[in-house]
């Protein structure tokens, strides 16, 4: 009997860096390629990727890679991605490949893959074993779609991110006739959007928020300035709407944000006149009445445009009495305190701050639980498998499947590794492959491990001590003063005197004992000084013995 297995590598358990595997006798296509952005506890570390090793012996296999849509946890890992293993074509629609492609060019990957343009209305397509065909779905950027693979072993829909929102800005709601008539046909498995399967209810449209714009910013006297997402292509539309309206000139400030609204308007996606744009360097001949700043930094990344301009690190923009700010996002789990900051740091400079707690400033590109009822209502799947989200969000969708009436040995809540078949109309988890994460640091992929994670950590919360002694190399019986050197390890100078004669002793009996083998004076020297520091201060630096023979 014909089977298909369904591998995720991300995006379960976890908000961010979705990536599926698709295989099957004849080939594997890769939905999505996604990264997220590190925690506190990731110090130093710049992106996480899915950990693509279960791929790398299996490359001749790979038939593409499918994107569901241009966000960064579904797209952002696609350079790395390339690299490390490769595929023969990238399938997406038209504005997920105009980000992809600045994004390839930018890694030097331009020629790396076919760029193949994804049609929702189109007729399906041969990939490997694959024929698959996609659904328009709305989401908070555009050109978002469903992917639907018929396969060996049965239909699988895959939903990609979504809200069936009946008032889109671009006029394209979620294809809920072409669903419904794929319920008809029958479809096997749903791999279903679980973000937002707490949520009772359904979604705000998008619309509410331009609609919120448009009600808060005309009777403002001061600069309005708005942080989104680069990607929230309708919500930029929808402020220089309001900016045309209310005879604002618009500043964009933030390169990714540049960036990708240069090329919506390349592709049609956003209109804006010319003569509506600025640039920064303009923004001090305007009146604040007459100027709209729409920039980066709504998660508070440290190096973003919001961030900088809170901590007046801004070349061009200061914050100023009578400004106001609209945080037009809500905060990716984790990045609460710093937004916190950001927020109270715009406050302090005499900004008025408005946020989806206070206004009606922003709302979800996820549907909520009525939403994703409607969905399994629509597609009627005789297998549901939740996707995208923490563990308690599968386990909510997992509960809606339940009271849709889809049985219980019917539901599988997966995790990153598991490898799910299916096979004859039924899913059964088969196999779980150990799978983690691929961390990028600077210029090095998967090059940082748990143990310098530890250490990082350890440096930042206690520092570090280098301890250096000198001894004689004719007869290694003389030792010369020791010195300490303390790097983010701020105590009393009586300790270091004290560490010092520690050292001395430890070294002066370790040398009468003929016991001159340098690592061992090292490890000596090491011990010696951290249980006395621990025994003083209670805190455990990280302690460097360096031992020099003169």
């Amino acid at each position: 009997m014909s089977w298909t297995r369904i591998i995720p590598l991300g995006g379960l358990g976890e908000v961010g860096k979705n990536m599926t595997v698709v295989e099957s006798e004849g080939g594997i296509v890769v939905i999505d390629a996604g990264l997220s952005f590190p925690r506190d506890e990731h110090l130093g570390v710049d992106l996480i990727l899915p950990d693509f090793g279960p791929l790398e012996d299996r490359r001749d296999e790979i038939r593409a890679v499918i994107l569901t849509h241009g966000h960064e946890d579904h797209v952002g890992a696609l350079p790395y991605f390339l690299r490390e293993v490769g595929a023969p074509a990238i399938h997406a629609t038209k504005l997920t490949l105009g980000l992809v492609k600045a994004k390839l060019d930018e890694h030097g990957l331009g020629n790396a893959a076919d760029l193949v343009e994804a049609e929702p209305e189109a007729d399906p397509v041969q990939i490997g074993p694959f024929r698959v065909q996609f659904v328009r779905m709305a989401h908070s950027i555009p050109d978002s779609v469903a992917v639907v693979l018929d396969t060996p072993g049965g239909r699988i829909v895959h939903t990609g991110d979504y809200k069936i929102d009946h008032t889109p800005v671009d006029g394209f709601r979620t294809d809920v006739g072409k669903l419904a008539s794929l319920g008809n046909e029958g479809v096997d498995l749903l791999l279903g959007d679980s973000t937002n399967a707490e949520r009772p209810g359904v979604t705000k449209s998008e619309r509410t928020v331009g609609e919120a714009f448009r009600q808060i910013i005309p009777p403002l006297e001061g600069r309005v300035l708005i942080a989104s997402f680069a990607s929230n292509v309708h919500r930029v539309q929808q402020a220089i709407d309001v900016a045309l309206e209310t005879g604002r000139k618009v500043c964009l400030i933030g390169r990714s944000l540049r960036k990708n609204v240069n090329i919506a308007r390349s592709l049609g996606y956003v209109r804006v006149p010319d003569d509506l744009l600025v640039k920064p360097n303009v923004l001090a001949e305007l009146r604040p009445e007459e100027t709209m700043i729409l920039c980066t930094g709504s998660q508070g990344e440290p190096m973003s445009a919001l961030t900088r301009i809170a901590f007046r690190d801004h070349q061009h923009v200061e914050i100023q009495e009578g400004d106001t700010v609209i945080l037009s996002a809500k905060p990716v789990p984790g990045n609460e305190l710093r937004v916190h900051d950001t927020i109270n740091r715009l406050a302090k400079g005499g900004a008025t701050v408005l946020h989806e707690e206070i206004a009606p400033v922003h709302t979800s590109g996820h549907g909520n639980a009525e939403e994703l009822r409607t969905i399994l209502a629509l597609l009627r799947p005789r297998n549901v498998m939740p996707v995208h989200g923490e563990f308690r969000m599968l386990a909510a969708h997992a509960r809606l499947a339940r009271e849709a009436g889809i049985p219980e040995d019917r539901i599988v809540l997966a995790e990153n590794g598991s490898v799910v078949e299916l096979r004859g109309g039924i899913i059964r988890l088969v196999d779980t492959l150990d799978v983690g994460s691929t961390f990028v640091d600077g210029l090095g992929v998967g090059d940082v491990r748990d143990v310098a994670l530890r250490d990082r950590r350890h440096l930042s919360e206690d520092g570090v001590l280098i301890v250096v002694v000198t001894v004689g190399s004719e007869n290694g019986r003389r030792a010369a003063a020791p010195e300490v050197i303390a790097r983010g390890f701020s105590e009393p100078g009586p300790l270091f005197d004290e560490a010092r004669e520690e050292v001395e002793r430890t070294v002066t009996e370790l040398l009468a004992q003929d016991i001159e083998e340098l690592k061992l004076l090292q490890e000596h020297v090491h011990d010696a000084v951290g249980k006395l520091v621990y025994e003083r201060t209670r805190r455990r630096p990280m302690i460097l013995p360096v031992v020099v023979e003169v």
